[in-house]
């Protein structure tokens, strides 16, 4: 339902005249409102981005409720080969969206877990910034817009993803 839901806020920007979307440009919106100073990234009528803040806080909201609420007490379906390949590296909790040995508070204060939740955040962080925009906001309305350096940047995102997945964590994993 999301993706159908998506698909359509495409076309409905692009007829209200509104090309950008995506989650990445909030983060400028919120600094552009809370600090107006004399930086010139800053400078610009972030009100008329008022409803991309509306749509970030939706996210976080609807993100909330469904874990408050719609949580499903399953535990989450894995291919059974990544259950085997991640039982090789001890990671056989599935019951939350997320492996638990790697992501919880605990983990935080190691190496792994350093690398894998401040580098990796910083490093999603600054490629986002480095491709000027995120995911969603390149595959989904730059693609639609039929722009090149939205192509170049979800190549980019697909290839990078592929070599994470299968070079860079499995060597993370083993530390």
């Amino acid at each position: 339902m999301a993706g159908v839901l998506i698909g359509l806020i495409v076309p409905l920007l692009l007829i209200m005249g509104n090309k950008h979307f995506g989650i990445s440009a909030n983060l400028r919106h919120v600094c552009a409102a809370c600090f107006p100073g004399n930086i010139s990234f800053f400078k610009y009528d972030w009100k008329k981005e008022v409803w991309n803040l509306f749509f970030a806080a939706g996210i976080i909201i609807g993100g909330f409720l469904a874990a408050t609420y719609l949580h499903d007490p399953e535990q989450v379906k894995v291919a059974p080969a990544l259950v085997s390949d991640l039982a090789q590296n001890g990671i056989d909790d599935f019951t939350e969206q997320v492996p638990t040995q790697l992501f919880n508070w605990q983990n935080l204060l190691t190496i792994k877990g350093l690398i894998f939740m401040v580098v990796g955040g910083f490093l999603v962080g600054f490629g986002t910034r480095y491709a000027g925009g995120c995911t969603s906001g390149h595959a989904i309305s730059g693609l639609s817009n039929l722009q090149l350096p939205s192509l170049v940047a979800t190549i980019c995102f697909m290839v990078g993803g592929f070599i994470s997945a299968n070079w860079i964590v499995p060597f993370l994993l083993k530390l």
